[in-house]
């Protein structure tokens, strides 16, 4: 296959501010959030009455980079029957018993719903790269082969929303101390994610690789700005409102002539 045409210039995460807000006032902001998610609920309404297509909202990010948080916000309107979510962690044994997207593909939202992936297939050339789960050889074609993947989707109407929500080191420090310090967050704490911590410039590479090799004309990456949680969610729902507008859906006909139904 070949290498895919970029829509942005080699992306270094150090030209990207996690703490970038626009300039925007907070209220405000959240305001216009709310009118957006409202937004998505009306287009999700249309979304399933058409059921030609799908849209997949895929979230990656540090661990406390708020991929829990950013969905539920931007989905809080939307009928839950319409929503399908998966969250990637660690494959089983069946799932290592097959190629690295079997368990991805079968995730993938029906027409007519919204998914999200809180994580996804880009764990096979993140986690599994810094951590050495597999060597060299392994994952460096899965950048191809994920393109190719991806492309497929697309050609088959699912819509492929792919945001990395960029943190600050710094911010993630806080919201750990927040899981500590909270009774109402311990639960959420992870030694692992003290381990995760420690390989940050390593994990940081990665991200850079896999937003150069993956951003294609058909699935570019949006990079989010991650340490204001308010600004991190409006800038997901402005791109998801957006994305399901360029649809121009409209309600389908009847599938029997109205007029000469009769209710008793």
């Amino acid at each position: 296959m070949k290498q895919p045409v970029k829509v942005v210039p080699p992306i270094r995460l150090k030209d990207f501010n996690p703490d970038f807000h626009d300039g925007l006032d907070k209220d405000a902001t959240r305001e216009k959030t709310t009118k957006l998610c409202q937004r998505i609920s009306e287009l999700q309404d249309l979304l399933y009455a058409n059921a030609r297509h799908a849209v997949l909202i895929l979230l990656q990010g540090m661990d406390t980079s708020g991929k829990d948080g950013a969905a539920k916000r931007v989905l809080e309107f939307v009928e839950p029957a319409g929503v399908e979510t998966a969250n990637f962690k660690s494959p089983s044994a069946e799932e290592l018993a097959h190629d690295f997207l079997w368990r991805v593909h079968r995730r993938v939202p029906r027409y007519g719903h919204i998914g999200v992936f809180n994580r996804s297939h880009y764990e096979d050339v993140l986690i599994v790269r810094v951590m050495k789960l597999q060597p060299e050889r392994v994952w460096r074609p899965r950048y191809d082969q994920i393109n190719a993947f991806e492309k497929h989707l697309v050609e088959n109407r699912v819509i492929l929303l792919k945001f990395f929500l960029h943190l600050s080191k710094a911010e993630q420090a806080e919201r750990l101390r927040a899981r500590l310090e909270d009774k109402r967050k311990n639960w959420k704490f992870e030694s692992a994610d003290l381990e995760m911590r420690k390989r940050w410039p390593q994990f940081m590479r990665a991200y850079e690789d896999t937003l150069n090799c993956c951003s294609t004309t058909w699935a570019p990456w949006h990079i989010v700005p991650a340490d204001r949680k308010w600004y991190r969610d409006y800038v997901i729902a402005r791109v998801v409102v957006g994305a399901m507008e360029k649809l121009k859906l409209k309600w389908p006909k009847p599938k029997v002539d109205l007029s000469k139904i009769k209710i008793v």
